[in-house]
């Protein structure tokens, strides 16, 4: 009887022990469904950029060119006979006109050669014109006729090599310039062909460049120029010649900007910057700092579309100064992310904030 007691005893105490824990479960239960649920929204919070509404201005675009004049022409008078300088009538960076006599070789006997030759000449003369009337008469047979007709015509020739061998002994300028350099002195014997003097042509000088494939397209010929010289001055001109082949190596064109230079105080090969303006287009002028580079490489800006998304645009970089840098290839109105473009990519929605809304302190932090 007694072992019945300690069973019944130990059955009431599960039973109150089991009726306890539902009423503590309830009321874990009842506190979890009061508790409120779990705010999301900062999770889907957007970020934040600042932004700057920029309208496109005229801007005149340039290509600048690292170039270095050249003269229009550059020859080394030679000699086109034989003989010896008796007359140097040049100087080292003399002034010369087109014609003026360079040196003058010994004439020996050219002369008493032309004058043979004349002579020669007068005598096929009359004995063609004796041919001829005896021709008139029957008593010339006309192979005889053609005959001195051939004599008469030699010694025509004979007379224009001798009087042109005697003018090759005065050697004459070609054109004017100046004389670069000189290659024989008084006395000198030269042969047929030898050099006598470098003969430079500087008015008008040519200042040469090289454009890239890009901006070919933006020049014409006969359109303006400006050239900084390494000397200090800084001349205009018009652009004379765009060449049609590129080098094949540089993949680049030859522009030749023609320069006047009437006292020839422009030299040949200084090295000069050459400028040539551009149509004037819409561009937009920004600081260095909001430019982003696309996964592939590619220089750009981000913006801000109409639905608030990030958009990169790709640009075009024409002028690059302590102003800023100006752009090409973006919308005439644009919305440029100018603060936080490094935290966004393509297509993702941001909250703006203008910047022309901040505060002057609020615009420095």
């Amino acid at each position: 009887m007694r072992r019945s007691f300690f069973i019944a005893a130990g059955l009431a105490v599960l039973a109150t022990a089991w009726i306890a824990s539902g009423e503590l479960s309830g009321i874990q239960a009842e506190d979890v469904a009061r508790k409120p649920p779990a705010d999301l929204s900062l999770s889907d919070s957007l970020p934040q950029v600042r932004v700057r509404q920029q309208s496109a201005v005229p801007y005149e675009t340039a290509v600048v060119l690292r170039g270095r004049t050249e003269a229009l022409r550059k020859v080394e008078a030679r000699a086109e006979t034989h003989g010896r300088i008796i007359e140097l009538a040049i100087q080292r960076g003399m002034a010369v006109a087109e014609g003026d006599p360079l040196v003058r070789l010994a004439p020996e006997d050219r002369p008493a050669r032309l004058a043979q030759a004349k002579a020669l000449l007068e005598q096929r003369r009359i004995e063609h014109k004796a041919a001829e009337k005896l021709a008139e008469k029957g008593f010339r047979a006309e192979t005889q006729l053609a005959a001195s007709l051939a004599e008469l015509e030699s010694a025509e020739a004979a007379v224009a090599r001798a009087r042109v061998d005697l003018e090759n002994t005065v050697i004459r300028a070609p054109f004017a310039g100046f004389i670069d350099d000189r290659s024989v002195d008084l006395g000198d014997f030269v042969e047929m062909g030898d050099a006598i003097a470098n003969l430079v042509d500087l008015d008008p000088v040519l200042v040469i460049g090289q454009v890239s494939e890009r901006d070919i397209g933006r020049l014409e010929v006969g359109g303006p120029g400006v050239a900084r010289l390494m000397t200090g001055e800084s001349v205009e001109g018009r652009i004379r010649h765009i060449s049609r082949v590129a080098d094949p190596v540089t993949r680049t064109f030859r522009v030749e900007l023609e320069v006047a230079n009437p006292d020839g105080s422009l030299r040949d090969g200084v090295t000069a910057e050459v400028v040539l303006p551009g149509p004037t287009v819409l561009a937009h002028r920004v600081s260095p700092a909001i430019l982003s580079l696309s996964t592939s490489g590619t220089i750009g800006v981000k913006v801000v579309d109409a639905d608030q998304r990030v958009r990169f645009l790709p640009v075009q970089i024409v002028e690059q100064g302590a102003g800023g840098l100006w752009l090409l290839g973006l919308p005439a109105e644009v919305t440029l992310i100018t603060v936080g473009q490094e935290f966004v990519r393509d297509g993702q929605r941001v909250r703006t904030v203008d910047e022309a809304a901040l505060s002057p302190e609020a615009g420095e932090g």
